[in-house]
C-alpha cells in the first residue's frame, strides 16, 4: 500500500464494528458529512466511511469524497481520542469542491478531538 495511504490498523472493516457504532455511539454531524463514534480501547483512532450510492451514483465521485476523507483523517489521527468512527456523507457533499469538504471535514475532527478533552476516563 502507498505510504500515503491508511494502514489496515487504522480503517474499520468488519461489518461488526460499522453495526457496533450504528446503534451505540455519539454523533453529530454538519452540512455535508455526518459522523458517528464509540471509544474502541485500542489507543488510537480507527475510520470507516460509509458513502451511499444517494450520495452519489458515481463511483468516480463517491471514492472522491473517500479520498479526501481519508487524507484529512490522515492528518489529523495523532489528535483523535481512541476511538472508532463512520463518516457518512450526505448528498450535499457529491459536487463540492475538495477544498470545501476539507474544511468541514476538519471541523468534524476538531469537535472529536475537543470530545477526548471532555470525557471523565481519559
Amino acid at each position: 500500500m502507498n505510504p500515503a495511504g491508511l494502514p489496515r490498523e487504522l480503517r474499520l472493516r468488519l461489518a461488526g464494528d460499522f453495526a457496533a457504532l450504528r446503534t451505540s455511539s455519539g454523533r453529530f454531524g454538519g452540512r455535508c458529512f455526518h459522523l458517528r463514534y464509540r471509544p474502541n480501547g485500542l489507543g488510537h483512532a480507527r475510520l470507516g466511511l460509509a458513502i451511499s450510492k444517494r450520495v452519489s451514483k458515481r463511483a468516480v465521485e463517491r471514492n472522491r469524497l473517500k479520498r479526501l476523507l481519508r487524507e484529512s483523517f490522515r492528518q489529523v489521527r495523532d489528535q483523535l481520542p481512541p476511538v472508532d468512527v463512520v463518516v457518512m456523507a450526505r448528498e450535499q457533499a457529491a459536487g463540492l469542491p475538495g477544498p470545501e469538504l476539507l474544511i468541514e471535514a476538519a471541523a468534524l475532527w476538531r469537535r472529536l478531538a475537543a470530545i477526548q478533552a471532555a470525557s471523565p476516563h481519559h
